[in-house]
C-alpha cells in the first residue's frame, strides 16, 4: 500500500504553473487531480478526445463542459463522465477550478 499526501506529487503542466496535476495509478487505473489556478477561462479550452474512459468529480469551482454539440453547467460536488473517443472540453468559471479524474486504460502520456 502506498499513501500520497496532498502537499505531494503536485507538478506543473508543460512549465504552466497556473495548471498542476497529480498521478496515481495501478495497472488498469489512473487518478489524476487537476487544479486550475487561473480562471475563470475566457474561452474553452481546445476539445479532445482519447480512447480512455473517464469519470470526473469535481471537487472546488464551477465550469462549462462541453462534450460533443451538448454544454453542461457544473459546481462543487458535480460528477460527470465521458464515454471512449467523444470529443470534450471545459471552460472554467471561477478562479479556482480543482476536478478529480479517473481513466481507463491509463492515459500513458500522463506517466
Amino acid at each position: 500500500m502506498e499513501v500520497i499526501k496532498s502537499t505531494e506529487g503536485f507538478e506543473a503542466i508543460n512549465s504552466n504553473p497556473s495548471l498542476m496535476r497529480k498521478v496515481v495509478h495501478l495497472d488498469h487505473l489512473m487518478v489524476t487531480v487537476m487544479e486550475f489556478l487561473n480562471g475563470p477561462m475566457e474561452t474553452p479550452d481546445p476539445p479532445h478526445k482519447h480512447v480512455h474512459e473517464q469519470i470526473t468529480y469535481v471537487a472546488s469551482g464551477s465550469l462549462k463542459l462541453f462534450v460533443e454539440d451538448r454544454e453542461y453547467l457544473l459546481h462543487e460536488g458535480d460528477v460527470f463522465k465521458i464515454a471512449s473517443n467523444l470529443n470534450h472540453c471545459i471552460q472554467t468559471l471561477t478562479e479556482y477550478v480543482k476536478l478529480v479524474d479517473s481513466f481507463t486504460p491509463l492515459r500513458e502520456e500522463f506517466l
